[in-house]
């Protein structure tokens, strides 16, 4: 999460940083107002890009961790099988042994 907020205050200040170098910058007004406008869109598409890496970074950890998940699952799945042949295993030969001691 402080990885984002340090990310927010960047284009933030980045962003303030540019548009006060505009303002204070020696032109005239219609120049200024096109330098706010070309900076505007210049840090949407800084913004909108930095999202879209988080989003593909934050889809890359979901997949990754779904797929140990899966993987959890199935060890799970496998040992439960295991432990319940065993058991049936040892069922049967405690009724096989018990046939035996009193046949």
């Amino acid at each position: 999460m402080s990885s984002s907020k340090l990310l927010a205050g960047v284009l933030l200040g980045a962003a303030a940083g540019a548009v006060l170098g505009v303002l204070f910058a020696p032109e005239a007004g219609t120049e200024t107002r096109k330098k706010i406008a070309k900076k505007s869109g210049d840090f949407g598409d800084t913004v909108k890009n930095k999202f879209n890496e988080l989003g593909e970074a934050l889809q890359e950890k979901y997949d990754s961790i779904r797929g140990e998940a899966n993987d959890m699952i199935e060890k799970g799945k496998e040992t439960a099988t295991n432990a319940a042949n065993t058991a049936k295993d040892k069922a049967q030969n405690f009724k096989d042994e018990t046939k035996r001691s009193f046949a």
